[in-house]
């Protein structure tokens, strides 16, 4: 079915204990700037080996209470991290974590199935996809989205189905970089470009990161971002494109 509307999907990246306080802004901020509190969760199971939400009950309860309040639930890797970077895109794009960008298909599947059962059995439902940090996959993981058949999966320029490849949403997805000076001033750029630049977008996608919170700057540019695509386009579900 066409989309008849314009959307705007907004996104939560890194979901994890560790990030509980920063998560907890970001999605305050969403609903300050857009006056809705739809938007979607990546969920990491167990970010950088360091935060366990198998080993932590009540992180578990408020990923159950968000999901019970319609926010989307997707698994964003296992650990988010990637020991031994390879390649440009591996070594230039991410620092350090492109979990599944090198991994066979037998250790992607394995890892993107373990996530998927802990966070539905977390949230007591169906996840809406799987998302890869940092937006890599090598053909190991495009092979274990295939073979667990998830849902949806979404990378830098697209939303797609992995079982028949359909596409659900093409255009860049706009972010935040908050490692260096250089990407701070580099994704202010493109942030403000794309108010611009991607308003006749039909599905318009920000993703927020935890890092973001740190940097006053880029939640200013935030705020102003998502208030302008909030005011054409209807904050919406990732379902929604379905």
């Amino acid at each position: 079915m066409p989309i008849s509307r314009r959307l705007l999907l907004t996104s939560i990246h890194d979901v994890s204990p560790r990030f509980e306080t920063q998560v907890d802004r970001l999605i305050e901020a969403t609903l300050k700037a857009t006056g809705s509190a739809q938007l979607a969760m990546l969920v990491v199971p167990d970010h950088w080996d360091q935060a366990p939400i198998a080993d932590n009950p009540a992180f578990q309860r408020r990923l159950r209470s968000w999901a019970d309040a319609g926010i989307e639930m997707f698994v964003h890797g296992w650990r988010h991290r990637d020991d031994a970077p390879k390649g440009f895109k591996g070594r230039h794009m991410t620092a350090g974590e492109g979990e599944f960008l090198s991994l066979d298909a037998a250790e992607a599947t394995r890892r993107m199935r373990e996530g998927r059962v802990l966070i539905e059995d977390t949230i007591g439902r169906p996840v809406a996809g799987f998302v890869a940090p940092a937006w890599l996959y090598g053909a190991g993981a495009r092979e274990a989205l295939r073979a667990l058949d998830m849902p949806m999966a979404e990378d830098h320029l697209r939303v797609w189905r992995p079982s028949d490849g359909a596409i659900f949403a093409k255009g860049p997805v706009i972010s935040w970089a908050s490692r260096s000076r250089s990407r701070i001033a580099s994704s202010l750029a493109f942030a403000a470009f794309a108010r611009v630049g991607l308003k006749p977008q039909r599905v318009v996608r920000v993703a927020l990161h935890p890092g973001d919170t740190g940097v006053p700057s880029l939640m200013a540019s935030i705020d102003r971002t998502l208030r302008s695509f909030a005011r054409s386009h209807t904050p919406a579900a990732y379902r929604d494109l379905l």
